[in-house]
């Protein structure tokens, strides 16, 4: 749901089908048209994008109502039995403590009810009406299945199909994944669509469990690990959060102000002691503190609120790396004009990109003379352009961390061309020439670059190997590096310690290159051997690469077992307690010898506070998804009377889509044979054969309507701008039933630029600046617009 694997994670989508060749899966895909994954599937239900929550909310309502949820899981491992106060409130769409001014929520009447101890007050029955579990089925008791396919627009023989499937799931004997990507997440609802898919796992035991899960598709090999590494703005690496100037003014606040007393986070302060002693090894954590830049309280730092302040000339200079927001960027042609306010750009990437070459003549071209953001001609723009090529990931050496968590060392295949340089040595030069301009300042505010502990060898190619350390984290030594650590576990809190990312620790615990040592290099395919008769190996691969944290396969595996610690499922058991200690198939997500009877024994989710799933837990638009319709929807809410998340950013309330103009719903995706902006396959003669044009699917009932025919040029509109595309007419889109009245719904190939040999105009230009209430994400999967011939 939310994902083509079979065209955009076709090794990902191998196993699914070898899982139903060897142990007999059903594989069901629900999307808005009938892809390729769709063609594989065992069951295809189609929804109207933006919907995924009405349609999840119903099957968690035919759950409850018909108890067909794990009831031992829920009642120990998650937060169903926990008691909520009775402040908690919730009436047509908005849940008690709404602002609509602010358009913000004050989470206080959300609380649950406290023991004097500081325990959490529970029901074990689940029977109270205020415990997590009762409020749940009165909340999702709205979705009854025929206004769930009102709607989401899904022939109701084909929803019960799916709910009757994956609802058999809730058996300790089965289980079931939930396979998502960007269809999910780039939504106004994005955090809320994939929090409703954790609850479905969480009502049907599917999480820590082999099979289990709700597991993210990234769209390139190595996102899991930028994620790691700090690449979002309210983050440092290993997901600690980055300071804001007010609430969290020094060191000691910091550590006062997030880390909770309950769960392993409480160990925070030795994992952010631990980094920034990585960083400024010279120094005290309580003054290397100050040197870290500090957001401004409150202030959203996202993509889209970047450009805006780009746009209204805030944001004088920029270096863009790997990304080419003219083509992946929302409202695409205002990020063009954006750049243009720009006194000076730098772009790193293997090719001139969309955005590299945002001023030339070719990137002012348009289908029409629609032109909302008055688009400078490139003699008029005045931002001085630096363009550093970059190599190619074959091109260089480092690892690269999958979806599953597996960090993997990949060799040099190939010599880099011409001048470009691995990124590795690009950041390296740069802070090794930043540092050179500093040397011999005295000046406090120099400080966080004069006293930076950098290194990493002195030469254009830093030690790999010296970084590999850095990661792992070792113990300091009169200032100096010392032995490794062995794990996380061994990191401290008084500066004794650093660690360039504490969940990473344990990758590389000495240099002695050998490989039962350099886990980031494994390569064993052999399967696990098995551990006890009763239990046979899971395929878990241990003995591939490594996977963080300590090599731990299932996280969250203490769900694999009941609470006196025997495996649901004899056939996917990861761990179990022996009666002395626990072993298995995988290590274990607490202490060895933790009695699965004694104090802490079935606190399976140690990460949170809580130590137990969270079914009800804190977001910005509630405690619990609620459908709400895009921004630009063709329909009013069915559900409530709150058509937008009331929790959403509005950036640009004059580009908000009516059906009046524009009554199709638009989306964007992938192919196969262009790969995300397409830089890296528009500039490859072979793939631009095989996929030379920017085309739009849509129905054939669409296509008479609007006497389209298979192959023409049409032209696409939106309030942000238009553009030309071919029309591909085909039976994969299908007009949606939406409350009685049939509504269109086209995509568009997003991978288009005006570079390349097979040049195209940018889906982008349509979407809007509108993100998730969240995370800002753009909401690139569900907007308005129209279509004609050109």
């Amino acid at each position: 749901m939310g994902s083509n694997a079979a065209e955009n994670h076709p090794i990902s989508f191998k196993w699914l089908t070898e899982a139903r060749e060897k142990r007999g899966a059903k594989i069901i895909s629900v999307d808005p048209r009938f892809t390729r994954t769709s063609a594989r599937a065992d069951i295809y239900a189609p929804l109207r994008s933006g919907t995924d929550i009405a349609f999840i909310g119903g099957m968690m309502n035919y759950i409850l109502q018909n108890k067909l949820y794990h009831e031992e899981y829920v009642r120990w491992f998650t937060n169903a039995t926990f008691i909520v106060k009775d402040t908690f409130g919730f009436e047509d769409g908005l849940f008690s403590g709404y602002d609509p001014e602010k358009r913000k929520y004050d989470a206080a009447s959300w609380a649950f009810v406290m023991n004097e101890d500081g325990t959490y007050q529970k029901d074990m029955t689940m029977e109270n009406p205020q415990c997590v579990l009762q409020i749940m089925k009165k909340h999702y008791a709205r979705y009854d299945v025929d206004l769930v396919c009102r709607i989401t627009g899904t022939p109701k023989n084909k929803y019960m199909e799916v709910v009757e499937a994956y609802a058999a799931t809730g058996a300790p004997d089965k289980v079931g994944t939930i396979m998502y990507a960007m269809g999910t997440t780039q939504h106004t609802v994005g955090t809320e669509n994939v929090r409703s898919f954790a609850i479905l796992q969480l009502l049907l035991g599917n999480i820590g469990r082999a099979g289990g899960g709700v597991n993210a598709l990234r769209g390139e090999s190595n996102v899991q690990g930028s994620t790691d590494w700090a690449l979002l703005y309210h983050i440092l690496p290993g997901y600690l959060a980055t300071p804001e100037a007010k609430k969290h003014p020094d060191y000691a606040t910091y550590n006062a102000v997030e880390t909770p007393k309950t769960g392993y986070w409480k160990n925070k302060p030795k994992f952010l002691s631990s980094m920034l002693k990585c960083y400024w090894m010279e120094d005290d954590p309580a003054k290397s503190y100050n040197y870290l830049p500090k957001r401004i309280d409150g202030k959203n730092y996202s993509h889209i609120a970047m450009f805006e302040d780009m746009y209204k000339g805030i944001i004088k200079g920029m270096i863009i790396w790997g990304s080419n927001p003219i083509v992946g960027g929302p409202n695409a042609n205002k990020e063009q004009k954006a750049l243009a306010n720009l006194e000076w750009l730098v772009a790193i990437d293997l090719w001139q990109t969309e955005t590299s070459e945002f001023w030339s003549y070719k990137a002012l071209e348009r289908p029409t003379d629609k032109n909302e953001y008055d688009i400078k001609p490139a003699d008029e723009i005045d931002t001085e352009v630096f363009f550093l090529p970059a190599c190619g990931s074959y091109e260089k050496e480092g690892s690269v961390s999958n979806s599953g968590r597996w960090m993997q060392f990949r060799w040099q295949a190939a010599d880099p061309v011409g001048e470009s340089k691995a990124d590795l040595e690009i950041v390296h030069k740069l802070a090794l020439k930043i540092k050179e301009l500093y040397a011999g300042s005295s000046r406090v505010e120099d400080e966080p670059i004069t006293r930076l502990t950098w290194e990493y060898g002195h030469g254009d190619h830093p030690d790999i190997n010296v970084i590999a350390r850095e990661i792992n984290g070792f113990t300091v030594v009169d200032g100096k590096p010392g032995p490794q650590v062995a794990n996380f576990t061994k990191l401290m809190d008084d500066g004794t310690t650093a660690c360039g990312n504490w969940i990473y620790s344990g990758c590389y615990p000495a240099d002695t290159g050998n490989p039962d040592v350099d886990y980031l290099a494994r390569r064993r395919i052999n399967k696990d051997d098995q551990v006890d008769p009763n239990y046979p190996p899971i395929g878990s691969y241990s003995q591939w690469s490594w996977c963080w944290p300590v090599n731990r396969r299932i996280i969250y595996n203490r769900c694999s077992c009941t609470p006196e610690g025997v495996p649901w499922d004899a056939n996917r058991a990861s761990i179990w307690w022996s009666g002395e200690e626990w072993t298995g198939n995988d290590v274990q997500d607490f202490g060895k010898n933790t009695d699965p009877n004694g104090p802490g024994g079935r606190n399976a989710f140690i990460m949170r506070p809580e130590e137990v799933g969270c079914m009800y837990s804190k977001c910005n638009e509630g405690p619990l998804p609620e459908h709400y319709e895009p921004w630009e929807s063709p329909v009013k809410n069915l559900l409530n009377s709150q058509d937008l998340n009331p929790a959403v950013q509005i950036f640009e309330p004059d580009k908000q889509g009516t059906t009046d103009k524009y009554p199709i719903i638009g989306t964007t995706y992938r192919v196969s044979e262009h790969w995300q902006s397409g830089i890296m396959t528009r500039t490859q003669p072979w793939l631009a054969e095989l996929m030379p044009n920017c085309f739009v699917e849509m129905s054939e009932e669409l296509a008479r309507d609007r006497d389209i025919k298979n192959g023409d040029d049409v032209i696409i509109t939106t309030t942000r701008g238009d553009i030309k595309a071919l029309a591909c007419v085909t039976k994969r889109f299908k007009p949606f039933l939406i409350d009685g009245n049939y509504v269109h719904q086209i995509g568009v190939l997003w991978h288009f630029g005006f570079n390349g040999y097979a040049p195209g105009e940018p889906a982008n230009r349509l979407t809007p600046h509108v993100g998730d209430a969240n995370t800002t994400i753009p909401e690139y999967k569900a907007w308005l617009c129209d279509v004609r011939r050109a």
